[in-house]
């Protein structure tokens, strides 16, 4: 897996790419400490995944985020933060970032970062506690209204939970086939882009 490390602590940087390193199929290509950085990065290396700060001196993580994904929709941006605010979780999952850690979690990065190449999406444990509150105050989602089945709904809370079509092909006894198609289904009801948004609709306006 190739990644490209954007942190404007160059320390920090080095001490991610010394961590990823030593995890077997990662290889940290190349080190920006700049959100300039990180869009010059991405388009030269063009990596498996890239891990972002968010805040950094001049250009942020999330608006480097923006430009990335306008110009590259499948890019895989994995946000790696000091900062638990809501409306950075909310901003980065919301513009398609594929999940959102936080530095303090240093044996979870590399996992993650697995995680996120092999198309799923990827909540710290404080960050997945935060979204269920993040929408209060919502009107309960009305699922009839858009046509979602009771095993879409199912499907829905595999994605959230972070499973792959393989794990939730086993727990839900289907194809993986037949997995894929509910997801893309769910896609279109919702009017959704990806896995990630599923994600993050299922905390914000089901799991209240």
């Amino acid at each position: 897996m190739r990644v490209v490390v954007i942190d404007d602590d160059k320390l920090v940087a080095l001490s991610l790419k010394t961590i990823l390193e030593s995890t077997p199929d990662i290889e940290v290509v190349a080190m920006g400490s700049s959100g300039d950085e990180a869009i010059g990065l991405y388009k030269e290396h063009m990596p498996d995944v890239m891990l972002m700060d968010i805040r950094m001196e001049g250009m942020t993580g999330l608006e480097a985020g923006e430009i990335i994904l306008k110009d590259s929709p499948e890019a895989k941006l994995l946000y790696l933060t000091t900062f638990s605010d809501d409306e950075y979780i909310i901003k980065a999952l919301g513009m398609g970032a594929k999940g959102y850690i936080l530095k303090q979690d240093y044996e979870g990065i590399a996992p993650a970062l697995t995680a996120v190449m092999n198309g799923q999406s990827v909540f710290g444990d404080s960050v997945r506690d935060k979204l269920p509150t993040l929408m209060k105050g919502k009107e309960e989602f009305d699922f009839d209204a858009y046509d979602i089945s009771e095993k879409e709904k199912e499907i829905l809370e595999a994605v959230a939970s972070g499973m792959n079509n393989k794990e939730i092909a086993e727990k839900l006894f289907l194809s993986e086939g037949t997995v894929r198609n509910y997801i893309s289904s769910l896609l279109d009801k919702l009017e959704l882009r990806d896995r990630t948004q599923l994600a993050v609709f299922y905390y914000t306006e089901v799991k209240r």
